[in-house]
């Protein structure tokens, strides 16, 4: 098994010329996660029949003639937030411990269209909500660096199962860092793409003028190649672009000679660690050297990104998460048969519900969003953050005019310990101050792996992540700069 090929691109070359079997890499998935996994809690459900099933059906397709998709045979590890047709979708919360979609997310139907393999569902932060996996119900996903640190989040049980060779690539989702924080600390390429790019569609909602669908890979091809088979418009979401889908694949080759990139000040002030802003410095250096173009610029309302982001977030959840109600469907706690009992009974069986069914950080963001929607506070807080979201998005489009993209950190510091940061919820938050931004103006960006760094106290050297932002639509210009920053 160890002679198989690792990378999404060779898996599915190697299985659509006949030189591996599908059923093969399906073995060596299964054994790799059942050696791996109770020690790093990456996958929270295992599919293990559907797996082999589907490997079975991909080499039977192939005997046939039949010809097969871009990611014939590769294992691609999904996010517990992602609707999948007769596998349970948890989000990582009790409320929804046992819940099986009648349906698949648009970008699972697009994943099996390719004969792409489901292995299973990855851990992730309760409902999306975390930057470091830990307000999962099922405990945290543990980073194969260092196990006793966490893998970033909310994406983080995907970031861990890519990093540690369990999958090949994984799908994440990134509200405000989701998949490009958990990449740049688990040594693993994140890319979030534009908003409206990836269809939402079978995605369970955080909030959903942010959220994004992207891919994990061990490399940017793999990434692409991701990318490209799940991009796209869909009539299921009306969210989504009509915008043609570009040559991803080929843009990893595209020379980045005469790109002007930007590196915006605010990124590298109070708060970024020393060792971590040289390594990414040395990246942009190397991408200087492949003759890019770099010159200094600012993005002045990047210090106002956090606020912002958790006013509008909370918001959109609080009324995303008012449908687990303990009525329709997921957990329900006391009140009569469905349907029935009186009007105070019921209220009882909501609070019920959603007290057991929730943890403790999704209830801090219900209360937070319910606030600043509430009649007096909205036009303080929810009307106001809109505006800033606006002044955010315009430092964006001056910096374009000037640059072809941004390169900064994704994270201002490397992954820290398992509960370091639980007890102090606003540390947790500005975990994600890089990578808010983008996700607020709603930009595609990547994480790449720099130069890892030995910090004091870790079992090892940890990884850093260099982020490239670039114009809406421009996954392409994205992608070049990211091969040539880590031409894996």
């Amino acid at each position: 098994m160890s002679s198989l090929p690792e990378t999404a691109l060779a898996i599915a070359d190697a299985v659509r010329s006949g030189a591996i079997s599908a059923r093969a890499v399906a073995e060596r998935t299964l054994a790799r996660i059942e050696a791996k996994n109770p020690e790093l809690n990456a996958f929270v459900t295992v599919a293990k029949e559907e797996l082999l099933a589907g490997a079975d059906a991909v080499d039977a397709k192939r005997a046939r003639g039949e010809p097969l998709g871009l990611l014939a045979g590769v294992p691609v590890a999904l996010k517990d937030a992602l609707c999948t047709r007769n596998l349970r979708t948890t989000c990582g919360s009790k409320m929804l411990g046992a819940y099986v979609p009648p349906y698949d997310a648009t970008v699972v139907t697009r994943l099996r269209a390719a004969d792409a393999l489901v292995p299973g569902k990855t851990n992730m932060d309760e409902f999306a909500m975390g930057s470091s996996n830990e307000s999962s119900a099922f405990g945290p996903a543990k980073n194969p660096h260092d196990p006793s640190r966490i893998p970033g989040g909310s994406s983080g049980g995907s970031a861990v199962a890519v990093a540690a060779g369990l999958a090949p690539v994984a799908l994440g989702s990134d509200t405000g860092g989701s998949i490009r924080q958990p990449a740049a600390l688990t040594g693993t390429v994140g890319v979030k793409p534009t908003y409206g790019r990836v269809s939402r569609f079978g995605l369970v909602a955080f909030a959903s003028s942010l959220d994004q669908i992207g891919p994990f890979a061990t490399d940017v091809r793999s990434a692409a190649r991701v990318l490209a088979v799940i991009a796209g418009p869909d009539p299921r979401d009306a969210t989504s672009a009509a915008a043609e889908v570009p040559e991803f694949e080929a843009a990893c080759g595209r020379s980045v000679s005469g790109l002007r990139l930007g590196v915006p000040d605010e990124y590298f002030a109070e708060g970024l660690d020393p060792a971590v802003e040289a390594s990414v410095r040395a990246a942009i250096l190397r991408l200087e050297e492949d003759g890019c173009t770099v010159k200094r610029v600012s993005l002045p309302h990047t210090r106002h990104a956090v606020a912002t982001y958790y006013v509008l977030a909370t918001a959109e959840a609080s009324s995303n998460l008012a449908r687990f109600d303990g009525v329709r469907y997921g957990l329900r706690v006391g009140g009569e048969s469905r349907g029935t009992g009186t009007a105070s009974a019921l209220r009882a069986m909501y609070g019920a519900t959603r007290d057991a069914g929730f943890g403790a950080e999704v209830k801090r963001r219900i209360l937070l969003g319910t606030f600043v929607l509430s009649a007096g506070y909205y036009d303080a807080y929810y009307a106001k953050a809109q505006k800033v979201r606006a002044l955010v998005r315009r430092d964006f489009d001056r910096t374009f005019a000037e640059v072809d993209a941004i390169v900064c950190p994704t994270s201002p510091t490397p992954a820290f310990r398992l509960g370091e940061k639980t007890a102090d919820p606003l540390a947790m938050y500005l975990s994600d101050v890089y990578t808010l931004p983008a996700s607020l103006a709603g930009l595609p960006a990547a994480s790449v792996p720099c130069e890892p760094v030995t910090f004091a106290g870790a079992a090892g050297a940890l990884p850093v992540g260099l982020q490239i932002i670039a114009p809406a639509f421009r996954e392409d210009t994205v992608l070049s700069l990211a091969a040539a920053a880590y031409p894996s």
